[in-house]
């Protein structure tokens, strides 16, 4: 059966009503993801909340459909990712140099650039991301469950609806009244400079539900290693102070990331590239991809060509950007596939990083390139969970995929504005202070100058790759290796909690009343997280 079976009439999902309520809401979810990127060093999916902001402003207008809502969120969603790839990575040139001069049109060009980028390989690779490997994709997947049940109705409804309203009374508790912790430290642990504890977050549980124990355990393993035998084992067995301690832990789970996705590049994408690239030089004939991409040649060689004249970036190094943009888009659909979190600026970091070891650039030069990267990784791994939700629902991905140009472009141009009018109004040193600590571009700012530990970084990447060959298994390993302690252990509660359902309650667990009360867990932090992040935005530009 044809992918597009049963699928309503294109005119029907993609509708000017819907596009002109995505592009409102896109112009006001990039300049609150912008904030919040920068404000919290952190980005909260948006697809919940989006996903309930289109279902509402559409059922309102009357006789819509499914599609038509998941269509708007996809416009709606794709400009958030881009101003997180930006905030994440442009602001480390001031944090280092607080006097730099910036120039607009380099700006845009990184950050429009990076998002053409982004949107070429959504179009490539969403195939055999979505359809043919068949990614979990737990945020796509809950997103697709709250229209699918929202538009039901019935008793899965309230399951949906009271977690929903659960996770979001704690997320306001925690985030906006401070009334609940949002981290509970292990004290042993933060002695040794492991960020260590649990983080009271719903839609993190609900994640490592909706994964299953499976792939879990396999993070949770990275984190063990990364924390008690890196971190804790290397400072009380070998002698490492904390910074070499940090610089080995964050090297050996970039170096992983990295090398798996070598490797699933080497074994997935490279023997399917007339299939997956094909479209690209193919007349009149989309294969694959969402539409024909005949064009898509000459606007990347165009887009080269203004990285080189206008933002001055060595031949070489626009060379290594546009590889490393396809690498890493493909990283981020698996990393985001699997675990539903989208390191972003590591992939920006880790193509820099070996720009800078080709090449000699300024810090400017450098910083762009993690900026490029960066931007097309957060825009595919972001609009891949909508074409989950996509898939679940039978919508038309060229329906989405235009929504997403759309979306995607002018989230592009609002963020670089957003950007300028902080630089203006507070000036450079904003960034890395208290009101705009910036933690991911402060990052970025560090490793201009290379990789902590670089031989283990290689040791990493290596092993990954002759792992990875004998068995896809431990993908997740180096994940959980770089990230945060807390962070990885609260997943794996959440498969810890499907593990035991599994065993105590298998009824239970095959039906889809589990995925639901998940789904609504999500949906709760994720859709109060936005608000707030709003709220803190109007706030601050009321302030300037």
């Amino acid at each position: 059966m044809s992918e597009n079976s049963g699928m309503r009439p294109f005119k029907a999902q993609f509708t000017a009503r819907g596009i002109v309520i995505g592009v409102i809401g896109a112009v006001i979810l990039t300049c609150s993801s912008m904030f919040v990127a920068l404000k919290a060093s952190s980005l909260p999916w948006p697809i919940m909340f989006v996903v309930l902001v289109s279902m509402f402003g559409l059922k309102v207008l009357g006789n819509t459909n499914p599609n038509e809502i998941n269509v708007t969120h996809t416009a709606m969603s794709a400009g958030s990712m881009v101003a997180g790839g930006l905030a994440f990575t442009i602001p480390g040139i001031f944090i280092l140099n607080p006097d730099a001069q910036v120039n607009i049109v380099h700006m845009m060009i990184v950050t429009v650039g990076g998002t053409i980028l982004g949107l070429i390989f959504t179009s490539l690779l969403r195939h055999h991301f979505i359809v043919k490997a068949d990614m979990p994709y737990a945020m796509g997947k809950a997103a697709a469950e709250v229209v699918t049940v929202g538009d039901e109705g019935g008793s899965q409804t309230k399951a949906l609806f009271g977690s929903f309203g659960l996770a979001g009374i704690w997320t306001w508790l925690r985030d906006w009244a401070a009334k609940v912790p949002a981290l509970t430290p292990f004290n042993g642990m933060q002695a040794y400079g492991s960020l260590g504890g649990i983080w009271w977050s719903p839609m993190l549980i609900a994640v490592g539900f909706l994964i299953g124990p499976a792939t879990i355990g396999v993070w949770f393993l990275g984190a063990i290693i990364g924390d008690f035998g890196i971190m804790i084992g290397g400072q009380t067995a070998l002698g490492w102070d904390q910074a070499f301690a940090s610089g080995v832990k964050s090297s050996l789970g970039l170096g992983w990331m990295v090398g798996v996705g070598l490797a699933i590049t080497a074994k997935e994408i490279i023997p399917h590239a007339k299939e997956i690239f094909g479209s690209m030089f193919s007349k009149g004939s989309a294969g694959n991809a969402i539409v024909p991409m005949r064009w898509a040649p000459p606007v990347i060689l165009v887009i080269a060509l203004l990285f080189i004249f206008v933002l001055n970036l060595p031949v070489v190094a626009v060379i290594i950007t546009l590889i490393g943009v396809w690498l890493t888009t493909a990283m981020s659909s698996q990393c985001v596939g699997q675990s539903a979190i989208n390191p972003m600026e590591v992939f920006g970091i880790f193509v820099m990083a070996i720009a800078k070891l080709v090449c000699s650039m300024e810090i400017q030069q450098a910083v762009f390139i993690a900026g490029i990267v960066a931007i097309a990784a957060g825009l595919t791994g972001d609009v891949m969970n909508d074409f989950r939700a996509g898939q679940e629902l039978h919508t038309d991905p060229k329906a989405q995929w235009i929504g997403e140009c759309i979306g995607g472009v002018i989230g592009a141009v609002v963020a670089v504005f957003v950007m300028v009018i902080l630089v203006k109004a507070y000036g450079g040193s904003v960034f890395g202070s208290e009101m705009f600590p910036a933690a991911q571009a402060a990052a970025v700012a560090s490793v201009v100058g290379g990789i902590a530990n670089p031989p283990v970084f290689i040791g990493g990447l290596v092993a990954s790759i002759v792992i990875y060959f004998i068995t896809p298994k431990f993908t997740m390993l180096g994940l959980g290796i770089y990230l945060p302690f807390y962070l990885s252990f609260t997943a794996f509660i959440g498969g810890a909690i499907r593990f035991i359902v599994q065993k105590a309650a298998p009824e239970f667990e095959k039906g889809t009343m589990g995925n639901v009360i998940a789904s609504g867990l999500l949906g709760g932090e994720g859709f109060v997280g936005v608000v707030i992040a709003l709220v803190q935005a109007i706030q601050i530009i009321g302030a300037m």
